[in-house]
């Protein structure tokens, strides 16, 4: 018995079997990053969270409404 397959599915077959599988993810890139070339940044805190008496006025606030 011969299966007759589509043209574009034969060719998306043969790639698909083709590319290598693994369960493991291939780090080579990333053994090859050189951390040197990074810039140095400073971070800042930008989004605080509100204090207890901001909260408290906030809630009073919306009670009050």
């Amino acid at each position: 018995m011969t299966i007759v397959l589509p043209v574009k599915f034969s060719i998306f077959f043969s790639v698909f079997l083709s590319v290598k599988m693994s369960d493991k993810p291939d780090l080579s890139e990333v053994e090859k990053f050189d951390r040197s070339k990074l810039k140095k940044t400073n971070t800042e805190e930008k989004n605080t969270l509100p204090s207890k008496e901001t909260i408290q006025q906030e809630k009073e606030c919306v009670q009050a409404s």
